[in-house]
C-alpha cells in the first residue's frame, strides 16, 4: 500500500478505509505484536529498524552498482530495471491481491500515488541533495517511455470516463495491452543499454575514477551480487514495514489525530523504501541509481501495477461512495501529468547540460505537498 491507497481513504471516506484495514492481512501480526509493547520497547524497535533500513539500502545499492560494472551497463539502466522491479514487485502483489478481493479500486490510486511520490518526493528530495548525473541517450529513451505511459494511461480513463460516466473502468484487453508493453520495455532497455554502450555522455560504470566500493562489489561473483540485491531489498521493505507500524502505534497513544497519521506517517512508509534506496545512492555517488528507480518505478507503476491489476479484475475509475466520486480524474491523473511534463522539461534541459541543477527538486516537492495537503480540503 503506497502514497494513492492512504490518499483514496481520506478521499473516499470511512467505509474504504475500514474495507482496506480489513484486507491488510499482511501486517495484522505485526500490527498486533507492537500493539502490545510498551513505549519503551517501540522506541527501541523503530531505532532498529531505521539502523536495519540504512543496512539494507546500503547492500542493495552496493549490489546493483557491482551488478552493473560486471554486466557493463550504465547504472542508470540497472536503477531502472532491476532495482524498479524490486521496489515495485511488492506494490504488484498486493495491487493484484486487493482487485482479486474486491477492491480494484486501490490499484489505480497506488500506482498513481507512487508515480507523484516517487518523482516528487524521491526525486525532488535527491536533486536537492546532491547534483544528480543527466545521461542523455538514456534520459531522452526511458524518459519518453515514462511520459508516454502516463499519459496513455490518462487518455484510456478519461475516453472510458467520457464513454461510461459513472461506469468507467479499466479491463482486462487494457491490462493485457499494459502487460506486453511492459515486456518491450524491459527487451528494448536490454538493446538500448548495449547499443548506448559508445554513445552514452555519461562516463560508463567500471570506468578510472569508479568508487573502491564498487570496484569491491564488482569483484564478487554474479550470484553473489543478486544476493546482495535481493537480502537487500527484503530488509529495506521488511524493516520498513515494522518501522512504521511502530511508528504509527507510538503516534495513536501520543494522541496524533488519524488525519494526520494518514497523510504524514502512512504516507511516508509507502515510499520508504524507494525514498531510502535512492538517497542511500546520492550519498554513495551513485546518483544515476536514484534517477533509473525513480523513472522505471514511473513506468512499472503503469504498465506492471495497473496491467497486472486489470487483468485480475476491472478496475472502476470513479468510486460513487466517494467524497468526490471522480476524484481520481480531478486530481490524481492531473496531478501526475503536471509532475511528469515538469519533469520532462527538466530532462531536456538537464540533458544539455549533463547534470540536473538542485533547484530542480524544489518544485517537484512542492507539487507532492500540494497533492498531500489538497484532500485536507476536500474533507472540510
Amino acid at each position: 500500500m503506497r502514497a494513492g491507497s492512504w490518499l483514496g481513504a481520506l478521499c473516499w471516506g470511512e467505509g474504504f478505509r475500514d474495507r482496506l484495514d480489513s484486507r491488510s492481512v499482511e501486517h495484522s501480526f505485526i500490527t498486533d505484536w507492537l500493539s502490545t509493547q510498551s513505549q519503551v520497547v517501540l522506541l527501541i524497535v523503530t531505532v532498529l529498524c531505521l539502523g536495519a533500513v540504512g543496512k539494507g539500502a546500503d547492500l542493495l545499492v552496493e549490489g546493483a552498482a557491482g551488478t552493473a560494472v560486471k554486466l557493463g551497463m550504465p547504472k542508470i539502466i540497472v536503477g531502472a530495471t532491476i532495482v524498479s522491479l524490486g521496489t515495485t514487485s511488492p506494490e504488484f502483489a498486493v495491487s493484484v491481491m486487493a482487485a482479486w478481493a474486491g477492491e480494484a479500486g486501490l490499484a489505480l490510486g497506488n500506482a498513481v500515488g507512487s508515480v507523484i511520490a516517487d518523482t516528487g518526493l524521491i526525486f525532488g528530495l535527491g536533486c536537492l541533495a546532491a547534483v544528480l548525473p543527466a545521461d542523455r541517450y538514456v534520459l531522452s529513451r526511458q524518459g519518453w517511455v515514462q511520459f508516454g505511459s502516463a499519459v496513455l494511461l490518462a487518455i484510456i480513463c478519461y475516453l472510458s470516463w467520457f464513454r461510461l460516466g459513472d461506469q468507467a473502468y479499466i479491463g482486462r484487453p487494457v491490462g493485457v495491452l499494459l502487460l506486453v508493453l511492459l515486456a518491450w520495455y524491459l527487451w528494448i532497455s536490454v538493446r538500448w543499454a548495449r547499443r548506448g554502450q559508445k554513445k552514452s555522455d555519461a562516463p560508463m560504470v567500471g570506468a578510472e575514477g569508479e568508487g573502491d566500493e564498487v570496484v569491491e562489489a564488482a569483484s564478487k561473483s554474479g550470484v553473489k551480487l543478486a544476493l546482495d540485491v535481493i537480502v537487500g531489498l527484503a530488509i529495506v521493505i521488511g524493516a520498513s514495514h515494522v518501522l512504521i507500524g511502530a511508528v504509527t502505534e507510538l503516534a495513536v497513544r501520543w494522541g496524533v489525530p488519524q488525519v494526520v497519521i494518514a497523510a504524514t506517517l502512512v504516507a511516508l512508509g509507502t515510499s520508504l523504501p524507494e525514498l531510502v534506496i535512492g538517497l542511500s545512492s546520492v550519498r554513495k555517488g551513485h546518483g544515476e541509481l536514484l534517477v533509473g528507480n525513480v523513472i522505471g518505478a514511473d513506468i512499472l507503476n503503469v504498465l506492471f501495477v495497473i496491467g497486472g491489476s486489470a487483468v485480475a479484475a476491472r478496475l472502476p475509475i470513479v468510486e460513487p461512495t466517494a467524497t468526490v466520486p471522480e476524484i481520481f480524474l480531478y486530481l490524481h491523473l492531473p496531478a501526475m501529468l503536471l509532475i511528469l511534463i515538469l519533469f520532462r522539461i527538466f530532462i531536456v534541459s538537464a540533458s544539455r547540460r549533463g547534470q540536473f541543477r538542485r533547484i530542480y527538486g524544489l518544485p517537484l516537492l512542492l507539487i507532492y505537498l500540494a497533492f498531500v495537503t489538497i484532500p485536507f480540503i476536500l474533507e472540510k
